[in-house]
């Protein structure tokens, strides 16, 4: 196995540093940590397979409840490992069910512990939407996100992301035998409470392309947390020359933050625009892999006053989508303290929406979910983050 030399620098325990998590890891990285505590090669898939099943359909916390694991073994582990996933900070929930967590990312293969991210459930009557995020900030300062506003400080690492789902599994009860919460805020009639991922949270995923992919295909791995790569949506503003490499390598579902129909406009909105304009986008979507009328792309489409909601925004913007198999979410705008934007009337959204739709696209007006906890879409942005600056103001006046 030529690759665990490679993986196994990452997996190292380095002195005066708390055991390195498990939690997340992909098989190779498995595969390095078993052979760094002298499992035999010949064992080593084995011992693999028993490793994923528990991590990811059972769940597990700590390596003593793997029965099937010898003890010596499970003892090997536990003082070179450990299952740990990132602190829960603050759990918020909305008045509508929606969840947001606060996560503290203090995995020990990183230098810079105490680097915090948020990511979002949204539950449905008959799904429960993920939204996670795979940057610490931002870097793209679209003028109408509230993430945007925060800088950027690192990428995720995979398994940081793929923990976001660890810990929404577990506090939603969606791992055999544990318990979901009594507020009845997640789907019923048996379904998962997690059933679809969206990367939509902070950061752009395809400028840490190699994290989410390593990230989707742990998701979907069939023998864990077991999501269909058709219940994987990776929304992208635009980063033009990774798209197709991301429909050939996840399988994903592309998602295009779009915004405005004019190269102009786009440029103020989503900045990003000025390397890759709306031309070469659109072109980039209508090759994407896998792209058909059953894995339509869904173009997200923020409404703001007087600014991309006119009739003829409508209109340019079915000229424009034409030929490419598409959905449009109408996203009315979420305000957010010093926005320089409003939202559009109900009246003038309507209007958009009936033009789309009367000439053949979905054009579905997405329901505000957890405003009232930030939680909305555009509004990621750590309130801890403020609350320490006014700290540290306070202590500097005093």
């Amino acid at each position: 196995m030529s690759h665990l030399a490679a993986n196994s620098a990452l997996l190292e325990n380095s002195a005066g540093r708390s055991a390195a998590s498990l939690a997340g890891a992909t098989r190779c990285e498995l595969a390095a940590a078993l052979a760094g505590t002298g499992v035999p090669e010949r064992e080593i898939r084995m011992r693999v397979a028993q490793l994923w099943h528990w991590i990811y359909h059972a769940g597990a916390k700590s390596f003593e409840p793997m029965a099937n694991v010898s003890k010596a073994l499970r003892t090997t582990l536990a003082q070179r490992f450990s299952l740990a996933r990132p602190q829960i900070v603050a759990e918020q929930i909305s008045s509508d069910g929606t969840r947001k967590w606060l996560l503290r990312l203090d995995l020990v293969d990183r230098q810079d512990k105490g680097a915090e991210v948020e990511c979002v459930y949204i539950p449905e009557s008959d799904r429960g939407t993920l939204c996670v995020s795979s940057q610490v900030g931002c870097t793209l300062n679209c003028s109408f996100c509230h993430t945007g506003t925060q800088k950027l400080v690192r990428n995720l690492t995979a398994r940081e992301i793929i923990c976001q789902v660890l810990i929404a599994r577990e506090r939603l009860g969606d791992f055999p035998g544990s318990v979901p919460p009594d507020d009845g805020r997640v789907p019923g009639d048996g379904l998962r409470a997690v059933s679809n991922i969206v990367f939509m949270g902070m950061g752009e995923p395809l400028y840490n392309f190699d994290n989410v992919r390593d990230a989707a295909a742990v998701i979907s791995d069939g023998d864990g947390l077991a999501l269909s790569r058709r219940r994987i949506t990776v929304s992208t503003a635009g980063v033009v020359p990774r798209m197709e490499e991301l429909g050939r390598e996840t399988g994903a579902i592309l998602a295009i933050s779009l915004h405005a129909v004019r190269d102009e406009l786009r440029d103020r909105l989503v900045p990003l625009n000025k390397k890759y304009p709306i031309k070469d986008l659109l072109g980039a979507c209508r090759t994407y892999p896998g792209a058909s009328n059953a894995r339509r792309i869904t173009f997200e489409y923020v409404m703001l006053k007087d600014i991309n909601d006119s009739p003829a925004d409508a209109r340019e913007l079915v000229r424009l989508l034409k030929g490419i198999p598409a959905k449009i979410n109408l996203i009315p705008f979420n305000p957010w303290p010093g926005a320089p934007y409003e939202c559009s009337d109900w009246g003038r959204i309507e209007k958009f929406s009936d033009i789309v739709f009367n000439a053949g696209y979905a054009s579905p007006v997405r329901t505000p979910r957890g405003r009232d906890i930030l939680a909305a879409c555009g509004q990621l942005k750590s309130e801890t983050e403020k609350l320490r600056a006014r700290a540290r103001l306070a202590v500097h006046e005093d």
